[in-house]
């Protein structure tokens, strides 16, 4: 699913209808697979912070974090590998 928000090369991934275990599974790899300076955006149903919190100490500074959307019903974030 594209969005204005997203340019046309960035992945937009909703993850509201997929299980919790499976997010924490599918999102890592996803970033993982980013080459330096591409972004992806998530969709989720909550605010993402354990999330953030993994990156943070997983990535550090390669991870750029950026909330587009913040509830109460949808939190829309950019995940952004440093360039």
């Amino acid at each position: 699913m594209m969005t204005d928000f997203a340019s046309a090369t960035e992945r937009v991934l909703d993850v509201r209808e997929i299980p919790p275990q499976q997010r924490h599974e599918i999102i890592p790899r996803l970033f993982d697979n980013l080459q330096p300076g591409q972004g992806m955006q998530i969709i989720v149903d909550h605010d993402p912070r354990p999330l953030r919190y993994f990156f943070e100490s997983v990535h550090g500074d390669d991870c750029q974090w950026n909330y587009l959307e913040q509830g109460p019903e949808v939190w829309r974030v950019e995940l952004r590998r440093a360039a």
